[in-house]
């Protein structure tokens, strides 16, 4: 038995590795995924472009845009004096947002009045409009918050010297300190990039195992398989298993740049994850097996992975969090294995998560993973007699 065992997976793999189609695949979609989750795909805003809009010219207006140049957040991108050029710059998209200060902001802010600065957002990409919405209201509050403290000393000074001598005012004060944890930089890199790794395993064994029992029944080989003193059994696991190695060796891949290239904190136990990637491939090898038992060609197996892969990655939280999701969408995430596989490999890297509080989501890959594949072998099993 070893020795047959032996002998497919050795033919496994040199057919992975001599087919173009085959080898394209182990190495092209995760330099291609990190390339673009690492670099080009990037939810952070570090240079938003504002148009300053002073409609007031006085001390105190120069003094709130002095807060915005020195944010580090803000490119000064337009000084428009009127409506018309205003409302062509967010037109053309020139700007993200404008800052209107209102005639009257100086004086109210001496006479300690309520006053109010007007920003304008771009609302076409509400991800950016959300952030650059924030950075501008941050700014806004650290200037008032100055202008209340001066206005407070100016007012202390001034009772001293009705009375004579120093005077104390007790105010009640608040201090706001925001500390984050498992992200300090705040850097969507280093939320994305753990999930390609989710993502390749996926693609590339759902998409290999399909394929590579496809190929037999498309070039005339599978009965000859049959035909021979190797056991159904010993031809699936002989089929399967070098797409476990493809797994490990993209996880590896994938995880080693994510460490070396883009300096992605890793703070759990490696062996943890590598133990959840043994158990998710049960799911996604269980699924290529099933696509091999529907599909007559490889056209149709592949056509066929694209059909379970986007619902799969649309579905898993890789961008969009499930909590935000409609009720009906959070439900059928609970039937997704990916789902699973993503909060591990994010707690893993990102929160250092044990098993302590990670084994909800491993006993449900290990559940699906053993009834997929249990599911799959079965219907390859009868196909085979």
């Amino acid at each position: 038995m070893r020795q047959r065992l032996r002998r497919i997976i050795r033919k496994e793999l040199i057919q992975a590795l001599r087919d173009p189609r085959m080898r394209s695949m182990l190495f092209l979609p995760p330099i291609i995924q990190l390339l673009i989750f690492g670099y080009a795909a990037s939810l952070d805003i570090d240079n938003a472009r504002i148009a300053w809009m002073d409609q007031d010219r006085t001390p105190e207006s120069r003094e709130l845009l002095s807060e915005f140049e020195g944010s580090r957040r803000f490119i000064l991108a337009g000084l428009p004096d009127n409506e018309r050029s205003m409302q062509l710059m967010m037109d053309r998209g020139q700007v993200d947002a404008v800052i209107r200060v209102l005639p009257g902001f100086g004086r109210d802010v001496k006479r300690g009045r309520t006053t109010s600065v007007q920003v304008l957002v771009d609302g076409t990409n509400s991800n950016t409009a959300s952030i650059v919405s924030g950075y501008a209201t941050a700014c806004v509050q650290r200037y008032a918050s100055r202008a209340a403290e001066h206005a407070r000393n100016g007012m202390l000074v001034e009772s001293s010297q009705e009375a004579g001598g120093p005077v104390k005012i007790a105010a009640p004060q608040i201090s706001s300190r925001t500390r984050v944890w498992f992200n300090p930089d705040l850097k969507s890199r280093n939320y994305f990039i753990p999930g390609v790794i989710v993502n390749i395993i996926t693609l590339v064994t759902l998409s290999l195992t399909a394929m590579a029992i496809v190929r037999e029944k498309e070039i005339g080989t599978m009965e000859q398989l049959m035909v021979t003193p190797i056991r159904p059994t010993e031809l699936i696991i002989g089929k399967t298993l070098p797409f476990v190695l493809v797994g490990v060796w993209d996880m590896l891949l994938v995880m080693g740049a994510a460490l070396l290239v883009f300096h992605i904190p890793f703070r759990g136990n490696f062996w943890l994850l590598f133990g959840s990637t043994l158990l998710f491939l049960l799911s996604s090898l269980g699924a290529g097996l099933f696509i091999s038992t529907v599909s007559r060609t490889q056209q149709q197996a592949m056509m066929a992975t694209s059909l379970f892969f986007q619902p799969f990655f649309m579905l898993s939280g890789f961008t969009f969090p499930v909590r935000n999701m409609p009720t009906l969408a959070q439900w059928l995430t609970f039937l997704n294995p990916v789902r699973y596989f993503m909060e591990i490999v994010r707690g893993v890297f990102l929160q250092g998560s044990g098993i302590d509080a990670l084994w909800p989501q491993m006993a449900a890959l290990a559940i699906f993973g053993v009834t997929i594949l249990g599911l799959s072998v079965s219907r390859f099993h009868k196909q085979l007699e």
